[in-house]
């Protein structure tokens, strides 16, 4: 045995100590378990000693080694002693008040301490309460019980690594001895209330003695009759209640006259989230709810209205039509409720008992084939999440309002329930800013196949990419805005089809990106084409004009630069225009028109050839004779020879 008291001992279980370890020893080396408690029991301070001493009351705690070994297989036995006054003191500590009606027992019963057995000396008073707290077999509770005649609450914690139990009788009586003087305060406020409240009540008795009377006053005042008129004041306020009775009667019929709207305000004002505004009884009463349902879910159905032309009567009625026969339906466990919303919308509320997406696809089914009956075929529908409390159905709302954001997007899709098209709301994703530069270049360039090319692109990256949808209308705006300002430049009035006042007006009544695409397209097709044909009749004007400018400045300086800032075209392409219209260059045209007014000039006048040179704009004559012989194959002077030597025989003739 090594022990932290005594040391290293050889053969302790055969020395005259061992009497006093022998029973948690014995124990441990049969028990199929790897830890014991004993009882308490006197040990003295040295058990190797044959003088007798001092005993102290001990428990001892063993547990084998390895840790995971039962008594019997295990190598070593490991064993702690501990003061039963210690035990003692621990739960004195935690309840002092009533201690001495504490004890621990264990599973048979008995006083696991024997000093607490005999300062008791009152085992016999507990013992039937002590043999029902074993019998429960529960591991920790409380009950009344009478003991000694005397109410007691017992309450008991069975300690899990022992099987001790902790048992505690204490009074009812002590309980309420805290709340002695709490009950005498509470007591004394009550006087003091009750005595403030008949000096209240005397002081307002005197103030008002009369209440009929001064109710009859009122009356006589609201309906004119005189104050000292003497009259039944019994049959004046019997008057007045059948007066009151009939102006309540006319306030009911118009509220059931206003009962549409009232109930219109109460369904914005759930899908809105805004505070309730009256009871929540009175709100479930405006929408015709009889009871509350297990889920809610609300959907949403984009009906076309907004598209319909202002005038058409039909379209209204529909909808009415529709929200009566939608309340009306006959559904088992559930109810629908519709209202159209003020962007020309309907919002479905479904109550139900049994939410599951299957019931909600079978609804969603049913409103579309109701509504294309009585609207028309390209309606698109969205639904929101469920919600247990019709008061939140603003979150489903606000989750189908976002999802409906998306059916411009996707007009092929007829019920909107994808849930990763809300992630697409917190994107950062931006389209390549290359696209607008592309579309603007080649509108500007009039390069149609390319421009639709683009819009075609910026419409696929849209429908595909994921891009939040506000972010995709503001590029289509900006493109709309990018034509917009291309016809404007060119003082271009596009033919609106819609009749609305521009092209962002138009933009906003189409229905879905694929028509967006197509109005675009055709818009911009019928633009260039006008743009060309009036380019082309400007293009022959401005070319009469710059021809007669020539022929007026034969002898000025006639450069591309020059004669561009008389007729308001820049160099460059009135370069291009005398190219596509007249088949030669500018350069050529100027010099085949100088050149003939050369040769009139030669053939007529007697001029030196650099007076003519001069006349037809040539600062240098070797130039000029240049430019003549590559005109006429011959030099000024050879031309004037051969025309007087054609005329000496005319004349000799």
């Amino acid at each position: 045995m090594l022990s932290s008291l005594y040391g290293l001992r050889y053969g302790a279980d055969q020395s005259e100590g061992s009497v006093y370890y022998t029973d948690w020893l014995q124990e441990m080396r049969t028990s199929k378990h790897n830890s014991l408690w004993t009882s308490a029991r006197p040990i003295p301070k040295d058990i190797f000693s044959s003088q007798t001493g001092d005993t102290n009351e001990l428990f001892t705690y063993a547990h084998s080694y390895p840790f995971r070994s039962t008594g019997e297989t295990s190598d070593v036995i490991i064993a702690i002693d501990v003061k039963e006054e210690a035990v003692s003191h621990i739960i004195e500590n935690m309840m002092p008040s009533q201690y001495q009606h504490t004890v621990i027992v264990n599973a048979a019963g008995a006083a696991v301490s024997k000093s607490q057995e005999q300062e008791s000396g009152q085992s016999d008073m507990y013992a039937a309460s002590l043999k029902k707290v074993l019998n429960l077999g529960d591991a920790k509770g409380s009950f009344d019980e009478t003991i000694a005649e005397s109410p007691y609450v017992v309450s008991y914690q069975t300690l899990p690594s022992t099987h001790w139990t902790i048992y505690s009788a204490t009074p009812s009586s002590y309980y309420y001895e805290q709340s002695i003087m709490i009950q005498k305060l509470i007591l004394g406020i009550c006087l003091a209330a009750l005595l403030i409240g008949l000096i209240l009540s005397a002081v307002l008795v005197r103030a008002n003695y009369s209440p009929i009377k001064r109710l009859v006053g009122r009356i006589k005042d609201l309906t004119g009759t005189a104050s000292n008129q003497m009259t039944n004041e019994f049959r004046l306020i019997d008057s007045a209640f059948l007066h009151l009775k009939e102006q309540v009667s006319s306030l009911e019929e118009t509220m059931i006259a206003n009962s549409a709207a009232v109930r219109h305000k109460a369904v914005l004002n759930l899908l809105q989230g805004n505070p309730e505004h009256r009871p929540w009884k009175e709100e479930r009463a405006a929408l015709g709810i009889a009871r509350p349902y297990a889920e809610y879910c609300c959907m949403l159905m984009n009906t076309g209205a907004s598209s319909v032309e202002p005038d058409s009567i039909d379209q209204p009625e529909a909808i009415a039509r529709l929200m009566h026969g939608l309340e009306c339906l006959s559904l088992q466990d559930s109810r629908l409720i519709a209202e159209e919303l003020p962007d020309k919308r309907l919002a479905v509320i479904l109550c139900t008992d049994v939410a599951s997406e299957a019931l909600l696809d079978k609804f969603a089914q049913l409103l579309l084939a109701e509504t294309r009956q009585q609207l028309q075929p390209d309606i698109q529908l969205s639904t929101g999440c469920w919600v247990s409390d019709l008061r939140d159905i603003h979150q489903s709302f606000n989750e189908a309002h976002t999802l409906m954001k998306y059916a411009y997007f996707l007009p092929e899709l007829h019920i909107l329930k994808d849930h990763s098209l809300l992630q697409r709301e917190h994107s950062l994703d931006e389209i390549p800013q290359t696209l607008l530069a592309k579309f603007r270049d080649k509108l500007q360039g009039r390069q149609l196949d390319e421009a639709a090319g683009t819009i075609e692109q910026v419409a696929e990256h849209m429908r595909k990419g994921q891009y939040p949808a506000d972010y995709c209308h503001f590029i289509l705006s900006n493109m709309v805005f990018i034509y917009s300002d291309a016809a404007k430049n060119v003082r271009y009035k596009h033919p609106l089809q819609f009749g609305h006042p521009d092209l962002y007006h138009e933009y906003t009544s189409l229905r879905n990106i694929l028509a967006y695409r197509s109005w675009l397209t055709a818009s911009i097709t019928t633009f260039m084409e006008e743009t060309e044909n009036r380019n082309s009749d400007r293009a022959v004007s401005t070319i009469e004009l710059a021809k007669q400018y020539i022929e007026a400045n034969l002898s000025e300086d006639l450069s591309l630069e020059a004669v561009g800032t008389k007729v308001f075209l820049s160099p460059k392409y009135l370069s291009k225009l005398f190219k596509e219209e007249m088949g030669v260059t500018y350069t050529d045209y100027v010099t085949s028109r100088r050149m003939e007014q050369a040769k009139v000039l030669i053939e007529n006048n007697n001029m030196t050839i650099d007076r003519v040179a001069s006349s037809v704009g040539y600062g240098t004559t070797a130039y000029f004779i240049k430019r003549f012989k590559e005109m006429y194959g011959c030099t000024p002077g050879s031309y004037v020879r051969s025309l007087t030597s054609a005329a000496m025989p005319e004349a000799g003739s």
